[in-house]
């Protein structure tokens, strides 16, 4: 008979109290992405960047997991949306706004502050637009283009100059007014309408996968022999795209 075990007995009925431990996964993961972002915090306070620079990475990496993971098991809730956007804003806008502060601007206290503080509010103001702009689209259709520079990249092109200090040897260092300017510039780019291309939007041909696996397995290769080399070149090939995209495509109409 239906609901009888093969033993004649009906299966246990889950409390309604009781939730399948694979639903949390997803906010499992952005914790983790808050954990990473905080100790960031920790080790640039520190002193230790090269580590306070690799948890904000992990974060941007926990950060792509969690959306992927929400779809893939149907556990997506509005929970789980403001826990991620109060994630983004630590790990994308509090912790490197601060490691470029205890970075670069010893003896810049107050100019450095200045910076610190527009960068950290143009990324707010960023996930603020984002999380208004996501509610009143039709769901299920992926983006082909987001409007400013995404958090997550944001974070990887404030954080250029330190690449380019561990690649050219920690003697040479970009000049504190030039870092500040650097930080206020991505800050706006966050905050621009220039449309910047999704990858969610990307599709590659059946045929070119193969290709595909190959180029993965050499740009691994290369980020893990010349970490601060690659990750240099793609904060330029990013800020590219978008030059040549806000050169195609029309920017998005003021909210």
């Amino acid at each position: 008979m239906p609901g009888l075990t093969d033993g004649g007995e009906k299966p246990p009925r889950r409390s309604r109290r009781e939730l399948p431990l694979f639903q949390f996964i997803p906010n499992l993961v952005t914790v983790g992405a808050i954990c990473a972002g905080l100790t960031a915090i920790r080790f640039a306070a520190g002193g230790n960047f090269g580590v306070a620079v690799q948890l904000v990475l992990l974060a941007a990496l926990l950060d792509g997991l969690d959306g992927h993971l929400a779809r893939l098991l149907r556990s997506e809730s509005a929970l789980g949306a403001e826990l991620d956007s109060l994630a983004d804003f630590l790990s994308f806008g509090v912790a490197p706004a601060l490691l470029m502060y205890f970075w670069a601007f010893g003896e810049m206290r107050n100019a450095g502050w200045i910076a610190v503080v527009i960068y950290a509010l143009c990324c707010v103001l960023r996930l603020a637009r984002f999380n208004v702009s996501s509610k009143s689209k039709p769901k299920g259709l992926p983006d082909k283009h987001f409007t400013g520079v995404p958090s997550p990249a944001g974070a990887c092109l404030v954080l250029l100059p330190i690449f380019l200090w561990f690649m050219l040897g920690e003697d040479i260092r970009l000049p504190r007014g030039i870092i500040a300017l650097h930080m206020v510039g991505v800050g706006l780019l966050m905050i621009s309408r220039i449309p910047t291309y999704s990858l969610k939007s990307l599709n590659i041909r059946r045929e070119h996968v193969p290709y595909l696996y190959i180029g993965f397995v050499c740009f691994l290769a290369a980020l893990l022999s010349f970490p601060w080399a690659m990750l240099v070149a793609l904060d330029i090939a990013y800020l590219g795209s978008v030059v040549w995209t806000w050169r195609r495509v029309k920017p998005a109409p003021s909210a």
